[in-house]
């Protein structure tokens, strides 16, 4: 493998001027498509809560929140430039394409957290304020700069930056956590190394060629199809645990554990997978299937809680 020196910033050339990236190139930085399930777990976390939030500091709520998680895509982004240089999956990002310096995106991305998070805790609380400055610490420094380049398990234990979201939304209308917001945080938190290592698995070589010691790189396709499985039992066991707290209620519990199991049967398919598989298709459709997956489980949650609500008006 060919480690990455992250001291060689990608253009450094660019350093002393001001690039001419326009609002697009800003945009990307956040990572848009990994902001918008944030947005949507987040939002479902805050729904769920028991008690009530006023609709407009509720919106207030999950923009402070879509703009910290997008503060983190930034960090990310001017941390990992060096690699995202190299990697195909990501050398169109840009800072590696040059549209972004990567000063700029520095500073884009702790003026967006410091903005987040102060405007969260000012106008909603400053528990939830604190939830999300700790997520996006723990995204940019104890994941991005620490864990990733440094062991296996780096998703398993990064994984947890993307699974606050739902307790953020909690704490936004409780000002506190519950035994329900941690079953929120525990379904993406079980269901990150099973997503991301099927990522892993079809570009191996991506993650090889910068050091990055993802579980396929370091134990092997044979270990880190097992873990998978693992993995996807898990989070399907997980995702029908919320009709026994009384979070959701039977009708959700069925569809969940539909999901689960073609969760699962796609984990199976990628472990009877040859090792040396060129074109890793069942990797690829479990990668694909895991972010519906996600979606609709907490879709799900959403239509379970305003059909009781409903049927609770209608009953009264």
């Amino acid at each position: 493998m060919t480690a990455i020196d992250h001291n060689m910033g990608v253009g450094e050339d660019q350093g002393a001027r001001l690039s001419e990236a326009g609002a697009r190139d800003f945009f990307e930085l956040l990572k848009p498509r990994v902001m918008s399930l944030v947005v949507f777990t987040a939002f479902v976390g805050l729904v769920l809560a028991p008690g009530h939030i006023n609709p407009v500091l509720g919106a207030i709520a999950i923009l402070c929140i879509a703009v910290g998680a997008g503060a983190s895509g930034a960090l990310n982004m001017w941390y990992d430039a060096d690699i995202d240089a190299v990697m195909s999956r990501t050398a169109r990002r840009p800072i590696p394409a040059g549209r972004v310096t990567p000063g700029e995106a520095l500073a884009f991305g702790l003026t967006l957290s410091t903005f987040s998070v102060a405007i969260l805790g000012l106008a909603i609380n400053w528990f939830a304020a604190g939830l999300l400055a700790f997520t996006i610490f723990f995204y940019a420094v104890v994941y991005t700069m620490w864990l990733k380049r440094s062991t296996p398990q780096n998703i398993v234990i990064g994984g947890a930056s993307g699974a606050f979201p739902p307790m953020i939304g909690w704490a936004c209308v409780t000002g506190g956590l519950s035994l329900d917001s941690i079953l929120l945080f525990s379904i993406i938190f079980l269901w990150t190394p099973a997503h991301f290592w099927a990522l892993a698995l079809f570009k191996m070589r991506d993650y090889g060629s910068v050091g990055v010691p993802m579980m396929p790189n370091v134990a092997g396709e044979r270990s880190t199809k097992h873990q998978i499985v693992v993995y996807a039992v898990l989070t399907a066991v997980c995702g029908v645990l919320p009709t026994m707290t009384g979070l959701a209620g039977t009708a959700y519990g069925i569809f969940a554990a539909v999901l689960g199991a073609l969760f699962v049967g796609c984990s199976i398919a990628v472990w009877r997978m040859a090792d040396g598989d060129e074109k890793m298709v069942q990797a690829k459709q479990m990668f694909a299937y895991s972010v519906f997956y996600l979606f609709a489980i907490f879709s799900a949650f959403l239509v379970d809680h305003f059909g009781r609500a409903l049927f609770a008006f209608v009953g009264a």
